[in-house]
Order: C-alpha cells, then structure tokens, then sequence
C-alpha cells in the first residue's frame, strides 16, 4: 500500500522544499493543501481517517508546515481534536522549520559541550526557533539566558518555557544594548541567533569579549548574518577558539532529521512530532 503524506500548509502555495524532503524520505504521494484554514481541517482528517482501515492507517500522515508558526500550531491543535481515539495517522510539525532547526543548532551543540548545566544565550529567543532551542536546551539541563530587544517579551517567553517544562532554568534578558548583551555574556559557554533574516544581532566586539564561549551558532543565512564574523557556511570552524556554525552548517543536521522524521510517520499511525520528538529523532542518527 502506498505511503501518503498529506501536507497542510498556511501559505497560498504549499512549500515545494517539505514536498521534496518527503518524496526524498520515501513518501509515495505528497497531497499538498494551501491556505489551509482552521474551519478546513477537519474535512481533510476526516479524509485521512476514514479512507483505510485500522491496520492500514500508519500508511497514511499529515504534515504541518507553512512560513507562520502560530498559524501551524493552530493547525495542529485542530488535528488532534479531530481524531477519533485510535481512528488517526501520525503527524508532524514543522512551520518555518522551527522544530527541525532548532533541534538541529542543539544537536550540534551537543557534539562540543555536555549540555547539562552549561550557560548559554539564545539570541532572538522570543521567535519560533528561539523558543524551541532555548525550551530543548533546558530541556537537556542547560541555563538559558533568552534574549531580546524587548525585556517584555523576553519574561513571557521564559515564563511560558519554564512553566511547561516545570523548571526555573530559562531566564530572560534584554539585548537592547551593548553593554547589557556584554554582561548577559559572561561566563557563556554556548550562543545561538536565531533572529529573522538579515539582521545582525551581535557584532564581532562583543563576541571577542566573551571569554568563555566555545560554540557560536547562527542560523541566519541572509546577510548581514546574525553573529559577525561568523561564515554562513562554517561548521565547526574554528574562529578565534570558539567553533563556529552557520546556517549552512546546520543545514546537514537538520536535513538528516526532516528525512528521518518524516520516515518515521510510517512506523505507526499515532506519532505526533513536535520539537521534543523531533529532537529525540535526531539524537538517535
């Protein structure tokens, strides 16, 4: 029986790069859904649920995606409300590449520092990427300063991280200022942007001046990138003692975990990967 992975997408046209991956991880036949609104989901999981039977439901998957996370979040929701106890197929989440990005950057992170208890700073970390590394890190014992230009939304998203996660290791910070991000950056270990495109979140001074850094990750690949000085191609270079990674250089990871993820789909028909779980995925390649 053919594998069918059903594809529901915020955008008007649904990502052509989630189409490729899955055909790439195996998948038979890729249905994609564009401007997919809340009111048409069920419609199409009913579709999904009710086509084969039992057995044969792990043949069949949904993916999530689409350029607004909220809005694939949303979606999301609306899909597990709709399934009808063991009538349901596995689903992944994947909006903007937030979950497999993020997992990716801690991944690597990974390979250099013993995650627990180490100090690190996410740059950016009210965004979508920035909130789920930052939750995946704490996740794995690390102390988070979560970053942003506005203090406000910094506390809401420590509060929410910490909250669900039970934990009190997320804590926010202000990068309105150089002098701020200078203090925030003592004693850091490990620093990830994961700021919008083409938008320089910390200059080379301020990265010269943080003494303990031995990994910096930057997972913007528009110029001006994220961190200066930092190549979008390096991975694990090594600048100035610290071992530097761009969005290139996180893109091998995080493709080995979207093929992975999407591969798992099939294994049964009640998976639903979001970070954590896409995140373990990646821990076990």
């Amino acid at each position: 029986m053919s594998k069918i992975l059903i594809q529901l997408d915020s955008d008007p046209q649904p990502s052509t790069f989630d189409r490729v991956v899955a055909i790439d991880s195996d998948v038979d036949h890729v249905f994609s859904y564009g401007s997919v609104a809340l009111d048409q989901v069920p419609t199409l999981v009913h579709g999904a649920i009710f086509t084969r039977g039992p057995k044969e439901l792990k043949q069949t998957a949904m993916f999530i995606g689409g350029s607004d996370v909220s809005a694939g979040d949303a979606i999301l929701n609306c899909v597990k409300d709709t399934f009808l106890g063991p009538l349901r197929v596995s689903v992944m989440m994947d909006a903007n590449g937030a979950n497999t990005t993020a997992a990716a950057a801690v991944l690597v992170a990974g390979r250099h520092l013993p995650l627990p208890s180490i100090r690190t700073v996410v740059l950016a970390g009210t965004g979508p990427v920035g909130q789920r590394a930052a939750r995946l890190l704490a996740r794995e014992g690390a102390n988070v300063a979560l970053a942003s230009r506005s203090e406000q939304r910094a506390i809401q998203a420590a509060e929410t991280i910490n909250q669900r996660l039970g934990t009190n290791r997320v804590r926010p910070c202000s990068s309105a200022d150089d002098q701020q991000m200078a203090d925030t950056l003592e004693g850091v270990h490990l620093l990830i942007a994961a700021g919008a495109t083409g938008v320089q979140l910390l200059p080379a001074s301020l990265r010269a001046s943080a003494k303990d850094l031995k990994v910096v990750i930057d997972l913007n690949a528009v110029p001006p990138l994220g961190i200066e000085g930092i190549e979008v191609t390096d991975q694990g270079v090594n600048r100035d003692g610290i071992a530097a990674y761009g969005a290139i250089g996180v893109g091998g990871t995080k493709m080995k975990i979207h093929r992975a993820a999407i591969a798992s789909l099939f294994e049964t028909n009640d998976h639903l990967l979001d970070a954590e779980e896409i995140y373990e995925i990646g821990k076990s390649l």
